[in-house]
């Protein structure tokens, strides 16, 4: 498999020169062969998102130092080049949902939510900030808390969900017009720090919180209102100073992984019922330090550590639960790998 690989540059203290390329074992199997870094295909000051267009080759990155949304057309297959000019959208943005005709992006450093609309070709042509988030907890104590959006997540036909780690926050948004339009949030306990999410195949919403290690579930009522239905610690082994990274989920949708750095780890959680329970199945070595991002790939979990600036492949058992790396290659300071067609 080929990957797209985002990370931090100079800018952002890393070792990176932009977006490169990574390719891992056969197309279905990330443990059947070795990891190979391919090399720089983009340079660009710290690309720590990159999203691909749906149906174009066209991809989309974070210049995260720079608060800015750069486009790329693949010019062959070890070459990318910029398409138009990087877009200022806010402070330190950090993920990209793309679509056919927008991208939302969501900046962790003064958390706007920024919506760019696409031309017939991906390019960017305008831009427009939703609303600012208001703490629920304002007053709380005498120090101000700061917005920090984090990731945006389709939950339904032109229904998407923003996380809002300093403000503790869910936001459901309306698509498809010039701006997004709040309709709906919901509040986590203080201090959890939502960051990254999944919409499980049955309907519910799972949300990683990186400042309290939990997993919350939310679900829609009847008349498409959302609610916190249930939540766990994601496991009894994580540390004080730990924190949470990227959510995912095994393809039949029985397991989720969770990255944690500082112990280095990634806990397993088996979901049950209709989807609103989840509960700690295990906690193991990620491989990796500071596993930043991972994904599920077949027979194996690929973590992607951005201190140790290596990619390791963990093998899947009948179980479920990711073993020891089997293989692993250098890679300078991985924040995103985004696997191509």
């Amino acid at each position: 498999m080929r990957f797209l690989v985002g990370g931090y540059t100079a800018d952002m203290e890393g070792t990176a020169e932009g977006i490169g390329m990574l390719t891992a074992g056969e197309a279905d199997s990330t443990t059947g062969g070795a990891l190979s870094w391919r090399g720089t295909l983009a340079v660009a000051p710290s690309p720590s998102w990159v999203a691909k267009h749906p149906t174009r080759d066209v991809v989309y990155a974070t210049l995260e130092g720079a608060g800015a949304v750069q486009a790329f057309r693949e010019q062959g297959p070890d070459s990318w080049v910029a398409r138009g000019k990087p877009v200022p959208v806010g402070a330190a943005p950090c993920h990209i949902l793309a679509g056919r005709e927008r991208l939302f992006v969501t900046c962790w450093g003064d958390g706007q939510v920024v919506q760019l609309d696409l031309d017939a070709e991906g390019g960017i042509r305008g831009s427009a900030t939703a609303d600012a988030a208001s703490d629920p907890y304002a007053g709380y104590d005498q120090e101000a808390r700061v917005s920090h959006a984090h990731q945006s997540i389709v939950v339904g036909p032109g229904l998407v969900a923003t996380t809002d780690m300093g403000f503790d926050l869910v936001r459901f948004w309306q698509t498809g017009s010039r701006a997004p339009r709040l309709v709906q949030q919901v509040t986590l306990p203080r201090g959890s720090g939502p960051r990254h999410g999944i919409l499980h195949p049955s309907g519910h919403l799972y949300i990683v919180a990186e400042l309290s290690c939990e997993l919350f579930v939310l679900a829609p009522d009847d008349a498409g209102t959302w609610h916190l239905v249930g939540g766990t610690p994601l496991g009894t082994g994580t540390l004080d100073g730990d924190t949470a990274a990227e959510l995912t989920r095994s393809s039949d949708g029985t397991l989720l992984y969770a990255g944690v750095r500082g112990s280095n780890t990634i806990a397993v959680m088996r979901v049950t019922g209709e989807g609103e329970a989840v509960s700690p199945l295990a906690l193991v070595e990620a491989g990796v330090d500071w596993p930043r991002y991972h994904l599920v790939i077949g027979d194996g979990l690929i973590a992607a550590g951005q201190r140790s600036s290596d990619v390791a492949v963990l093998p899947i058992d009948a179980r479920g639960i990711p073993g020891r790396a089997t293989t692993r290659t250098e890679v300078p300071s991985p924040t995103c790998l985004l696997p191509l067609p």
